[in-house]
């Protein structure tokens, strides 16, 4: 699923959040997005989602859709403001307001998987499959998300975000908040799944060497706008990355 952006522009009062005049992210790739703080990174994931509005521009979503069609049907080629359609195969997670805190995680996994028409056995395959990531610390508990760690709070918004299996899976800081163990595990994860399913993945980081051990594209936003856009697939964006971070410390 390609997500193409054109002459998308975001201000906050006289700030400018996000100015891109022209970004095409292909399905499949694996894209990470750095940038020092308030480069724009979460802006962009948000107008992508549709949780903010765009001043100028437009974000859509072009390829086939992964339901099955029916005839007469056609690939899509949709802007993601004027129709809900995308929501069915994109997952995300951008922040803790994206759970819902008075549950417990296996509370918070049914109620997802109700809304995706997943059913129970589908779930439990789901999660069986995560349990080491998880470290038993999730499912089967009494605990409400509230009261977890910064980090288990984490899992559960990825796990949650995977559940639909979906064709676009955006991520906001994955690795924030968990110890190296996860963080690895976290790394593994999101390529064998795009390897396996082709999905397009789309990652934000300040970890550099997590984002180039995955990612087999990097763009490096500064206030903004797109400063690099680096083919990342024999992961030849490390020196250039650092070069950068060197020279604007």
């Amino acid at each position: 699923m390609d997500i193409i952006i054109k002459e998308l522009k975001k201000t906050f009062g006289e700030k400018v959040a996000i100015d891109i005049p022209e970004l095409t992210i292909h399905s499949g790739e694996l894209l990470g997005l750095v940038g020092n703080n308030g480069a724009g990174k979460s802006t962009l994931f948000r107008l992508i989602l549709d949780l903010i509005k765009a001043d100028t521009g437009m974000v859509r979503m072009a390829g086939k859709d992964p339901r099955p069609l029916s005839e007469g049907e056609i690939s899509v080629d949709i802007n993601v403001a004027e129709t809900e359609i995308w929501k069915d195969w994109t997952g995300a997670f951008v922040d803790e307001g994206f759970l819902i805190d008075y549950l417990t995680p296996d509370e918070y996994f049914q109620f997802i998987a109700r809304l995706t028409d997943t059913s129970d056995e589908q779930l439990q395959e789901f999660l069986a499959q995560y349990q080491h990531f998880m470290a038993d610390e999730l499912t089967g508990q009494k605990k409400l998300i509230r009261t977890l760690s910064a980090g288990n709070k984490q899992k559960v918004g990825i796990m949650a975000a995977m559940l639909l299996r979906p064709k676009v899976l955006i991520l906001d800081e994955p690795f924030n908040f968990l110890d190296p163990s996860s963080q690895n595990a976290i790394k593994h994860l999101l390529k064998k799944y795009n390897e396996e399913t082709g999905a397009t993945i789309l990652v934000s980081s300040h970890n550099l060497q997590h984002t180039v051990d995955i990612s087999n594209r990097i763009v490096l936003l500064e206030h903004g706008k797109v400063i690099y856009d680096i083919d990342n697939r024999e992961k030849q964006a490390q020196t250039t990355l650092e070069n950068y971070f060197e020279i604007n410390e």
